[in-house]
């Protein structure tokens, strides 16, 4: 089957991209890589002394809305890592603020929005012409971008990622008003109230491009998106209510010069339908293999995962054990990215972090 043109001119983009990009980008669009390039979801946060150190002055908002500390967490976390990619230090929430929706973290609760959004009049009074007031998260992968813009002693680059939630994750806090288990509001208001539900997919789409183009312009060489929720659908509730739009996010990331990875938890049902999103790189969760992730995910998409992030308390041997049967599952195929499949939690041995991102350098070598 013929090309179309956009089809085209997304592939050309593609190979421009990875003729100049570093081992994790070309890995995101599927071209030959000498070893496979590993980064780790959380991997600057609650496990490391040195973020720990940070807290004692700061809140996570308040780092996330410093460039400064942003960008020094970010790039502390990579370096002492060894990995292949920084993340930088935000939250997905930020928008919220710009779109005149306030919220705080609470002491063992985390998010929570004091006023959640349940009416299309509420859905309508939402903001769209702040987001330059995200411009903080630009500035610090900025500082990001700098210090790593230099190669490393192996020769390539450090990939650089931004990210931004999905319209269905950053909805489900905004109606639910905190984390859920059931996500009722969120479902009532997706079936019975189109009207409120199309209008919040459409703000949220518009601020988060605009939120994602600085994030790009500011050295972002891929943007993930988050849909940390997304499990909580079956598939046909997510293509009638979600795919649609987040189609339309991943295709306006894509348009800005740049690879899109999209990750959900508990999503192994869900992946045949993401994967139309057309996404470059899917991650996945734990729970499902790794090979049979990919075969759901289709052979022209790549996949980012999915050691499971409790593995990282294991014994040495088991854990290392671990580490190779996810490489095994990759097969060394073009387009792996190796990544917990979800974030590295409190606690975790900062050690074990280390020696995973050894271990995939070692046992990936082409």
């Amino acid at each position: 089957m013929s090309m179309t043109p956009l089809e085209l001119g997304r592939k050309a983009a593609q190979e421009e991209i990875a003729a100049g990009g570093s081992r994790f980008v070309r890995a995101c669009l599927r071209q030959p890589v000498d070893r496979t390039p590993v980064w780790f979801l959380r991997q600057a946060g609650r496990y490391m002394p040195e973020y720990m150190a940070v807290r004692k002055h700061h809140s996570l908002l308040e780092i996330c809305r410093n460039p400064e500390v942003a960008s020094e967490v970010t790039i502390t976390a990579a370096e002492h890592l060894g990995v292949d990619a920084a993340i930088i230090f935000a939250d997905l929430l930020l928008p919220f603020t710009p779109m005149g929706l306030d919220f705080e973290f609470v002491n063992g609760e985390g998010p929570v929005v004091h006023a959640p959004i349940r009416t299309l009049e509420q859905v309508q009074a939402l903001r769209t012409d702040r987001a330059e007031e995200l411009s903080y998260v630009a500035r610090a992968i900025e500082k990001v971008a700098a210090h790593f813009s230099a190669p490393r002693e192996d020769g390539d680059q450090l990939g650089i990622i931004g990210f931004i939630g999905a319209p269905f994750t950053l909805a489900s806090y905004m109606i639910e008003g905190a984390s859920s288990r059931n996500y009722i509001e969120t479902k009532k208001l997706m079936y019975s109230n189109g009207a409120a539900w199309q209008l919040l997919m459409q703000k949220l789409i518009s601020v988060l491009v605009e939120y994602a183009q600085q994030q790009v312009e500011a050295g972002a060489d891929v943007i993930q998106i988050f849909d940390s929720w997304a499990g909580a659908l079956s598939v046909s509730d997510y293509r009638q209510f979600v795919l649609p739009i987040t189609k339309e996010l991943v295709q306006r990331v894509q348009a800005l010069g740049v690879p899109v990875i999209y990750f959900g938890v508990d999503t192994a049902s869900l992946l045949k339908t993401m994967r139309e999103t057309g996404a470059d790189v899917l991650g996945l969760d734990w729970r499902v293999p790794l090979d049979e992730g990919w075969k759901l995910a289709g052979s022209g998409c790549a996949v980012q995962g999915n050691l499971d992030p409790i593995a990282l308390f294991a014994p040495e041997a088991l854990l290392k054990q671990r580490v190779k049967e996810v490489l095994d599952a990759a097969g060394n195929r073009n387009g792996h990215i190796f990544n917990l499949g979800h974030g590295i939690v409190p606690g975790t041995p900062v050690e074990n972090v280390i020696n995973v991102a050894r271990w995939v350098r070692e046992m990936s070598a082409r």
